[in-house]
């Protein structure tokens, strides 16, 4: 029946695609993904390349070789098996260098309920999509010991990065016909990064009136998830919070195994599996390829292979539904090999799922974003200087204070961890640490301060305790751009 479909329908020229098969079973899923491409006919050519643990035994740290991710930059599309991190050798992620070379900031991760699975959550209806920021954030990976006993990670959030991830989900929203799109952060607390987040989302949304636009503190969203997923249709969010809660989202529909994702950037996307590469039962032929073939349809659509993308869905959808032929994760010791699962699902490419509610999709839009934002007046008013110092700062108060005198300077506070310790008011002895936070401020409120002081302060602060990170105490358009301690007035 496909094949009769497939003739019949418009000649369309190949879509050139890098083909990454990975490592465990990478090959194995990769390879019923293929077959089943094949056979509804999807017009792809492939460019197999290498990337992973065979690539980090050539003593390629990124664990990339260089004519991958030339084929990447060619083709802009990739479809990749799961890829090892190999312990005691190469030095990052390849998954992570991949999209750090390509830029895939919007990582999409759909959440639909599939027939014959079964969980605690069948027959709620869920169907959503996760809607990830994937390039910044902690996940910048930045990191410091600024001393000894105190490790330092920098979350960095832009405008430009929120405005894309953000702008991406609505336009994702609009191309699956959904009606809402939640944006879950936690700026309660942390008021300027995911506060960031939360205000360009407010800024956006008016651009897409037909779409409600809801904000959810973060916590809540994980329990809102548990309690009533159903409620969702699109959930978008920073980096970290976004790989948390579309890990727990999948869990709701019947864990990793089923659950697909696509890397979407400007110039390329790549498409995968969530899972990772099972090394335990790799070449057993039991994998279930069910994540993978999910991600190729992904990738279909992407390629504005509508039609084809249907077929193939809907085929793995009725094997589902059937439970004929299922694989042994799903099936127990009645279930099937990979091989077998793959020919149940080509036997039934032209069927459709009875008992699931269809969903038209369109090609989705990506958006484009303006170049950076800049304040009209900026103006620094202190500095922040970090120091390495095991004394309380009730010693080291009072020698900082003596430090700065002469310069247009003050001592305005010292601070442990986001909390004031000097002068201490509430009379509570604080937590001893090594590292310690002295805030300097203008003498006359009001007043910028010049580089020049700023250097002059960190040479004589140098003088009573190691200094190890500054940062300038900046007003953009008359508004500070820093936070305040627990307790600072």
């Amino acid at each position: 029946m496909s094949q009769k479909k497939a003739k019949s329908s418009k000649k369309t020229s190949e879509h050139r695609v890098t083909l990454i098969p990975g490592d465990g079973i990478g090959p194995e899923v990769v390879a019923a993904a293929q077959a089943v491409l094949a056979a509804a006919e999807a017009p792809i050519c492939w460019e197999t390349r290498l990337a992973g643990a065979a690539v980090f035994k050539k003593g390629v740290a990124s664990g990339v070789l260089p004519e991958t991710v030339e084929s990447i930059r060619e083709t802009g599309v990739a479809l990749k098996g799961p890829l090892e991190t190999p312990v005691g050798f190469g030095e990052k992620s390849a998954n992570v260098t991949l999209r750090k070379y390509f830029e895939t900031y919007g990582n999409l991760r759909p959440v639909r309920e599939l027939p014959g699975i079964r969980t605690p959550y069948s027959g709620r209806g869920i169907d959503f999509v996760v809607v990830r920021e994937n390039v910044e954030d902690l996940y910048a990976g930045i990191e410091h010991m600024q001393t000894p006993g105190t490790a330092q990670a920098l979350k960095l959030i832009s405008h430009r990065g929120s405005e894309k991830i953000i702008r991406l989900a609505f336009e994702l929203a609009r191309a699956e016909g959904r009606k809402t799109v939640h944006c879950a952060t936690k700026a309660n607390i942390l008021k300027l990064t995911e506060g960031l987040f939360k205000r360009v989302f407010e800024e956006v949304a008016p651009d897409y009136p037909e779409i409600r636009a809801e904000h959810m503190i973060v916590d809540n969203c994980a329990h809102q998830m548990v309690m009533r997923p159903e409620q969702f249709d699109v959930i978008v969010m920073t980096n970290m919070n976004g790989d948390i809660l579309s890990d727990l989202a999948s869990a709701l529909i019947g864990g990793l195994g089923f659950a697909p994702s696509a890397n979407i950037g400007d110039t390329a996307a790549i498409f995968e599996a969530v899972h990772g590469s099972a090394p335990q039962i790799a070449g057993k032929d039991v994998a279930n390829p069910t994540a993978l073939i999910s991600s190729a349809v992904l990738m279909l659509r992407h390629l504005g292979e509508m039609a084809r993308a249907d077929a193939v869905e809907n085929a793995l959808l009725a094997t589902l539904e059937d439970g004929k032929a299922l694989t042994t994760d799903i099936a127990g010791h009645a279930g099937v090999g990979t091989k077998a699962f793959t020919k149940e699902i080509i036997k039934n490419l032209g069927r459709a799922p009875k008992s699931y509610p269809r969903r038209d999709y369109q090609r989705l839009r990506l958006p484009r974003v303006d170049g950076a934002r800049g304040a009209t007046a900026h103006r620094v008013i202190g500095a922040d200087v970090i120091v390495e110092c095991a004394e309380s700062p009730a010693a080291l108060g009072p020698r900082a204070e003596a430090a700065v005198r002469g310069l247009p300077l003050r001592l305005a506070q010292i601070s442990s961890r986001g909390a004031k310790v000097y002068p201490n008011e509430t009379g509570v002895e604080p937590e001893p640490t090594d590292c310690l936070r002295l805030r300097f401020k203008a003498v006359r409120a009001g007043d910028a301060v010049a580089d020049a002081t700023i250097l002059e302060l960190l040479t004589r602060v140098a003088g009573v305790a190691p200094w190890v990170h500054v940062e300038k105490l900046s007003e953009f358009d008359g508004k500070p751009a820093f936070t305040k301690d627990q307790g600072e007035e």
